[in-house]
């Protein structure tokens, strides 16, 4: 896949379609590689796992990979937009397009 991804780790996000469709969240893992994102309290999956030294064991509950195109920047306002690029001072910096306001 390797595509650009204009959203990174700590990014305000919205979830545009799919069953978790206006849950919003923080980005907790980016893979570009792989062109998806780990969204904090969204995709829940449940795992049955066998216990270790190391875990308990049981029925736990994480978050699952999100494919990048299903969500969105979360603007100010609480609204998605798309992300832009603009450089002033010589430094490149990220816009949502909808508001025109830095991102970083």
């Amino acid at each position: 896949m390797n595509l650009k991804m204009k959203i990174k780790k700590g990014d305000q996000v919205i979830v545009l379609s799919g069953d978790d469709k206006g849950k919003k969240g923080e980005v907790i893992k980016a893979m570009p590689k792989e062109g998806k994102v780990v969204v904090q309290g969204v995709n829940l999956v449940k795992r049955h796992t066998k216990a270790s030294q190391a875990s308990a064991g049981g029925i736990i509950t994480k978050e699952a990979p999100l494919a990048v195109s299903k969500v969105a920047i979360c603007t100010a306002d609480g609204k998605p937009s798309k992300v832009g690029y603009t450089v002033k001072d010589g430094k490149k910096a990220r816009v949502a397009r909808k508001s025109g306001e830095v991102i970083d």
